[in-house]
């Protein structure tokens, strides 16, 4: 334990020795800006490419995020089979953990309203479509089960359209034209953002039943689900693939499609596990183009099962290995910036041989000249550090300014600073104890 005499000697020692290093970069103000500079630059370079890595990913995550959590998209990407409406029922009905789940048409109509024409995109979906999506209304309501099996020619508006009809006042109760039919205006959703949710605030929702009249087409590309967790969508993706298998007579245990004539073939699909009205389509098709329908050897083409969270991680990792891939670029200037703070303090033990020998000579220590040194690279680091950082956010803020998705990260920061610091102190021991080693007789000799 030291006593307060010794205590109160290392003070003075530290303090002297950093004034001396002080004295020591001043002394020399070009040379030691431009080993600042050196670290500067590559502080700024990985807080501004980390910064435009960090800022993509959470734009690229918020982008999926804003189509709801926990939903499960099954697409059909082959118009022999395509889904049933019912079907979405069922598959609640029978999967484990979904909770809700609606058929999807998307479309487009010309829409007018007063003297205004132009066509828009349509979602129809049924009354749960709120609930999958997470997605709130600001004014009016959303439409119901009712309304879908009434085939009522109700709508509700996103965001854009909703503050455009009316100049920004509630246009719930009016009325607008689509595709030369009248639809009120019963709701509008709540604005998501530019390029969010599937530029939802560009779209107009209507009951699925009416946007199957406007795409001319009884079945659905498209069903959404909605499960209670991300255990439970989980879950739901591997009960859903089975069905999905089942229904596309892939599962082993199904009946084999028989070879021969058209009407043979027909005969070999039921009991697959398909619904009636899909075997009598694909029938159907069969015979006019008197050839045998296509089963994929896997559904993987026919059909395919997303989950948004899946997508959501996925992105998030790849983002996340952009992000370090540019930090570990931009870190090659840290080191660049590390070798001039070497090369510096070389040089100045060498200018400096005879101050050194005069302080040994007047009873300095090994020590305090090691620290001395030391001081002066730290300081060199630190106000690298410091200007770096400034430069760094500066630049992220002009990246936004040109329209690119940005954000500082603090995370950045704090890497660089402990790099540039870290590295500062490795590449200044050398130098330092080559200045505490030299013997005092022979730094007098040089004087």
């Amino acid at each position: 334990m030291l006593d307060k005499n010794q205590m109160k000697s290392l003070l003075l020692r530290f303090w002297f020795s950093s004034r001396m290093a002080a004295h020591g970069i001043l002394s020399n103000p070009l040379r030691s800006a431009l080993t600042v500079l050196g670290v500067a630059i590559g502080v700024a370079s990985v807080v501004s490419l980390m910064g435009i890595g960090e800022g993509a990913r959470r734009a690229v995550v918020e982008q999926f995020e804003s189509l709801g959590s926990n939903v499960i998209v099954i697409k059909a990407h082959n118009p022999n089979y395509e889904f049933m409406p019912e079907e979405a029922d069922e598959l609640v009905e029978r999967v484990d953990g979904l909770e809700m789940a609606s058929p999807i048409v998307q479309t487009n109509a010309m829409m007018k309203w007063m003297r205004t024409r132009g066509k828009v995109d349509i979602i129809g979906s049924n009354q749960s479509f709120p609930e999958i999506r997470d997605h709130d209304l600001v004014s009016g309501h959303f439409f119901t089960r009712w309304h879908v099996e009434q085939r009522s020619q109700v709508a509700v508006l996103g965001s854009n359209i909703g503050n455009a009809l009316l100049g920004g006042r509630n246009p719930v109760g009016r009325s607008i034209s689509l595709n030369g039919e009248n639809f009120r205006i019963i709701g509008v959703l709540e604005a998501k953002g530019r390029g969010k949710a599937d530029d939802i605030d560009d779209k107009i929702v209507i009951p699925y039943t009416v946007a199957q009249r406007f795409s001319e087409k009884r079945t659905v590309e498209e069903i959404w689900g909605k499960a209670d967790s991300k255990t439970d969508a989980d879950l739901a993706i591997v009960q859903l693939g089975r069905i999905i298998k089942r229904n596309l007579g892939l599962d082993q245990s199904a009946p084999t499609q028989m070879s021969g004539s058209t009407d043979g073939e027909a005969q070999g699909m039921i009991g697959s596990g398909m619904p009636i009205e899909k075997e009598m389509a694909v029938r159907e098709m069969a015979a006019q183009q008197n050839a045998r329908p296509i089963v994929p050897e896997t559904g993987e083409d026919a059909i395919t099962i997303t989950s948004l969270n899946q997508l959501v991680e996925e992105a998030d990792n790849a983002n996340r290995i952009m992000t370090l891939l540019l930090g570990g670029i931009a870190a090659v200037s840290l080191l660049v910036g590390g070798l001039g703070i070497m090369n510096i303090m070389l040089v100045a033990v060498t200018e400096r041989t005879e101050e050194i020998g005069v302080r040994r000579a007047l009873g300095a220590k090994r020590e305090d000249l090691l620290l001395q040194f030391l001081l002066e690279a730290l300081y060199v680091s630190l106000i690298g550090s410091i200007a770096g950082i400034v430069a760094g956010i500066w630049g992220v803020n002009i990246f936004r300014g040109y329209g690119f998705d940005t954000a500082v990260s603090f995370q950045a920061i704090r890497i660089a600073t402990m790099v540039a610091v870290t590295s500062g102190l490795l590449f200044g021991i050398y130098p330092a104890v080559s200045a505490s080693s030299v013997p005092p007789v022979e730094a007098l000799r040089r004087q």
